[in-house]
């Protein structure tokens, strides 16, 4: 058993329409903190996706993880589940950290988190020093048309889980996002578990990236980027890998890793793995 090295505790900021829950965790150190925000994706809670990779770094003093809305306990006022835009959850995460006083600090996103911390670094462009994606939502595919036709699969997938068969949905999801995944009983029913926890939270998150990516505009987003260290599953379909070579090529500023034996699955997956190129990758980054 790994002794965790930080102090964790559970928060809630109430904002006029969400009560935005989120945890922090915090070592001592000397001097000014070194500190990091972790952005989960669609239908799995920030502390589900992010604990053991919390756990197995060490190159942060403080780390930020909050529930986005529609997953783990962030919610509405009145309990109920709506639908929200990326632009929200863009907000939120400002309010978020201005509520802190994190004014700079290094940033993480996985799948719809990814696409979340973009556009973050896109509008606070200073705030935001190293960056972290993991299978980041709206880099799918180098055609910009066939990512767009792959989140109308998640439409198809998001309209199941809004009716009686959130399973049927769940699991369209799951063979649409990770077509090459090693399917194991066990570990498949506890993703299953994990994304039925909010079904329509879970279906408004998927629908809220296919409405930006209906609406960005892909190429002045990722210029707009920093530093960016990007991970994709070594089972992950080939065009995913192709894009982030392509653009690891083509940008200095870029640097692709393939994690292998795992797909879109890789923080639950490998996070020992993830958590030890992280910390080398902000060593490079500093040096």
């Amino acid at each position: 058993m790994i002794k965790h090295p930080f102090k964790i505790t559970q928060h809630q900021l109430n904002l006029s329409d969400q009560q935005v829950s989120y945890q922090l965790y915090k070592k001592p150190c000397d001097g000014q903190p070194r500190r990091i925000v972790m952005l989960h994706g669609a239908g799995v809670a920030g502390e589900d996706t992010w604990s053991a990779i919390s756990m197995l770094t060490t190159a942060w003093d403080e780390i930020l993880i909050p529930d986005q809305r529609g997953t783990g306990n962030t919610r509405y006022p009145d309990g109920a589940e709506y639908s929200f835009t990326v632009h929200e959850l863009v907000n939120d995460l400002s309010a978020l950290v201005d509520h802190l006083g994190w004014w700079q600090f290094d940033l993480a996103g996985y799948s719809m988190g990814g696409m979340v911390s973009l556009l973050y670094k896109q509008r606070y462009h200073e705030r935001v020093k190293k960056q972290y994606l993991l299978e980041s939502a709206v880099l799918d595919r180098p055609s910009w048309e066939s990512t767009v036709n792959l989140r109308l699969q998640f439409s198809e997938a998001a309209e199941h889980l809004k009716g009686d068969s959130a399973e049927t949905g769940i699991r369209a999801f799951l063979d649409t996002i990770s077509p090459n995944r090693k399917v194991a009983p066990k570990a498949e029913l506890l993703t299953i578990q994990r994304l039925a926890a909010r079904p329509l939270g879970f279906a408004n998150a998927l629908n809220c990236v296919t409405e930006a990516i209906n609406t960005l505009d892909r190429e002045s987003l990722v210029a707009a980027q920093g530093d960016v260290t990007s991970f994709i599953g070594g089972h992950s379909v080939d065009l995913m890998h192709q894009y982030q070579r392509d653009l690891a090529e083509r940008l200095p500023n870029w640097h692709y890793f393939m994690v292998p034996g795992t797909d879109h699955s890789l923080p639950f997956q490998k996070p020992r793995q993830i958590a030890r190129i992280m910390d080398a990758e902000l060593s490079r980054f500093l040096a």
